[in-house]
């Protein structure tokens, strides 16, 4: 009987949470978790796919890293559309081009059309998920932020999350194994994905628009060194998630090639390190997230990134299959830090300056990664695949944890919003 009550105000109480909040966030909350699902089926195999079709480690990472460059270089300008006129339109557009994207990478043949479909994923990647950080950023209270990322951290990275690498191996095997064949369908599967979410923000999401009411005459210029000359801590934040952003590009790509190449790891236990990792987030997302919303981001910061550390001397040492699944499990903690890093990202600037923040931010982080990213592959054909990992752990730990030692709590701090005129519109 008490077991029951504890579990009805657990449910309540989590019920009541997702009420109060805003329903543009439950909409991106919807759409980011099943996003995440088609990601998650092609994942273990993508960077796979890209060698089978003849790509180096080299030009693997030239692959990647010519996308991200170029949603680095556009992140300035989405972050000052979306301030000006709502991120519905830009959300759309960048849903369009995830989806171009997977049916490129289904339809091609050869590496060099891999750029293609690499640079449009990137690109509508980075527009698609910069909308949605503004909608997140702006519809969360700072005593709810990292509860609610972590609640989509837990059904997008967690339960679907799961259900991705599970439902990519099925089809992996029916096809024939990890060839190019067998592969191929996968990147259908995530088109039908991601039209679906496309069809949801369309349907569902309104333009709300953040902005400081009176006479504005646009200036993306000036807008944008507005940002970085009124927020304090911004450029030392920069440096940091720069670094912190590293694995998107450096690291997750060639986990899957080097447990297949050097660990021996087939299909089958390629879906199940991300099964892994997804179980962690499932596991550790909300409560991490509350305990965040309590004690404050950097604490937690504090424990999740030096076991991602670990994750990868793990998968280094590796002896057996079953440790890489540990290595994978976490992983997951990268998952973890990842939005309550986000949290502090969005709590350093005001409302109104959000999209060209999240903006100047992300072209940071995607410039910065691209050339690290290219340099791990270079790493990795003329020094060594697991010197690509230990890099990253040095810089990580050199550069980017005494930075964020010096960086203030951001939980309860003080940004002085300028007053706000919000608008909405449910169409076009």
């Amino acid at each position: 009987m008490f077991t029951m009550k504890v579990n009805t105000l657990f449910v309540s109480s989590w019920m009541a949470f997702l009420v109060r909040q805003a329903r543009d966030w439950r909409v991106t909350v919807m759409r980011t978790s099943l996003d995440r699902l088609a990601y998650q089926i092609v994942f273990p195999y993508l960077s796979l796919y890209i060698v089978s079709l003849g790509a180096t480690a080299t030009q693997l990472g030239m692959v990647i890293s010519l996308g991200m460059f170029l949603a680095g270089v556009i992140g300035p300008f989405t972050g000052w559309y979306i301030d000006r006129i709502g991120p519905r339109k830009i959300y759309l557009l960048g849903i369009g081009l995830v989806a171009c994207s997977y049916l490129t990478y289904g339809l091609v043949n050869d590496w060099m059309f891999a750029f293609i479909a690499m640079a449009t994923y990137w690109l509508g990647y980075s527009i698609s998920t910069h909308s949605c950080a503004t909608i997140c950023g702006n519809c969360l209270v700072n005593e709810d932020r990292a509860t609610g990322m972590m609640i989509c951290e837990t059904f997008g990275a967690g339960l679907l999350g799961m259900a991705g690498p599970l439902i990519g191996a099925w089809l992996v095997t029916l096809f024939g194994g990890v060839t190019t064949a067998g592969i191929r369908p996968l990147f259908f599967v995530a088109f039908l994905f991601s039209g679906l979410t496309f069809g949801i923000v369309a349907t569902q999401l309104s333009n709300r628009r953040w902005h400081a009411p009176g006479v504005y005459t646009p200036n993306l210029i000036r807008d944008l060194s507005e940002v970085l000359r009124e927020g304090k801590n911004l450029k030392r934040w920069l440096v940091i998630a720069s670094i912190g952003s590293l694995p998107l590009g450096m690291i997750f790509p060639f986990v899957p090639v080097f447990a297949h190449e050097i660990k021996g790891a087939d299909e089958l236990v390629l879906g199940a390190v991300v099964t892994s990792a997804a179980l962690t987030s499932i596991i550790f997302a909300i409560p991490l997230g509350r305990l965040a919303d309590k004690v404050g981001r950097k604490r937690i910061l504090y424990l999740s990134i030096p076991l991602f550390w670990l994750s990868l001397i793990l998968l280094i040492v590796s002896p057996h299959p079953a440790v890489l699944l540990v290595a994978g499990m976490l992983q997951g903690f990268f998952y973890i830090g990842g939005p309550i890093a986000a949290a502090m990202e969005r709590e350093l600037v005001v409302a109104q300056q959000m999209g060209r923040w999240l903006g100047i931010a992300r072209f940071t982080k995607m410039v910065f990664n691209a050339t690290a990213t290219f340099l791990a592959g270079i790493i990795w054909d003329k020094v060594g695949p697991q010197y690509v990992f230990l890099f990253f752990i040095a810089l990580d730990l050199v550069v980017r944890l005494p930075l964020l030692i010096n960086m203030p709590e951001t939980l309860r701090l003080q940004t002085n919003p300028l007053p706000v005129s919000s608008s909405t519109e449910t169409g076009d």
